[in-house]
């Protein structure tokens, strides 16, 4: 079997950041190219979702649901980076695919150094491939991508629901996003799914959208 491992909403300031492990046989792999499938960004909303269900059906997967308020607990003591490399690891583990090669989209600019954090939370026994722009080397990544962005995108859904209005995508780069969250005093219900450690909420340089992507 291989993995592939990816993220979305590293760098969103509203809700969650959800990790995604898929696991297929290498010969099925086929399958997925013949999806269309590839990183998750490459593709509209309407694309990821027409995909996704056929993607569930071929892999075996878990997705990993890192709330807003676990990651403003979690860096009080630790990087961005390390959250992400515990919760590649538990994703592994809750898979329970011993014996596979795992591939890993790295965050960090040195992908042997992501793969070091990683083996110090995992309990299954797999090979780690860390690259840069995995999920355009790797199909199996850009299915996991896919799989872990329709899961954020329906989490924000339900989150604005639950506040009440359409704050757009949650990322700092966004106007809509930005409108709200220069107003949060106005929107308590949001706190709840703020990443308070966001330089943005101090009123700090933003980024753009692109390098949290």
């Amino acid at each position: 079997m291989i993995i592939g491992i990816d993220e979305a909403g590293r760098g969103c300031i509203i809700g969650p950041m959800v990790v995604c492990a898929a696991a297929i046989n290498p010969l099925d792999e086929y399958r997925l190219k013949e999806l269309g499938v590839r990183d998750s960004k490459k593709l509209t909303p309407r694309q990821r979702e027409r995909i996704y269900g056929k993607i569930c059906r071929l892999c075996r997967y878990t997705a990993v649901k890192v709330h807003a308020e676990e990651i403003n607990a979690l860096m009080e003591k630790c990087s961005l980076n390390e959250i992400e490399a515990m919760k590649v690891a538990q994703a592994i583990d809750k898979l329970g695919i011993g014996g596979a090669t795992a591939y890993v989209d790295s965050p960090d600019n040195v992908p042997s150094k992501f793969a070091q954090r990683i083996r110090k939370y995992l309990k299954t026994p797999v090979e780690i491939v860390s690259a840069n722009k995995a999920d355009d080397k790797y199909v199996i990544v850009g299915a996991a991508s896919i799989i872990a962005k329709v899961t954020r995108d329906r989490e924000v859904e339900k989150i604005k629901e639950i506040v009440g209005f359409d704050f757009n995508s949650g990322y700092t780069s966004d106007p809509i996003t930005q409108s709200y969250i220069s107003k949060r005093s106005q929107y308590p219900q949001l706190e709840p799914y703020l990443r308070k450690k966001w330089s943005t909420l101090k009123a700090e340089k933003q980024k753009k959208l692109v390098e949290f992507e």
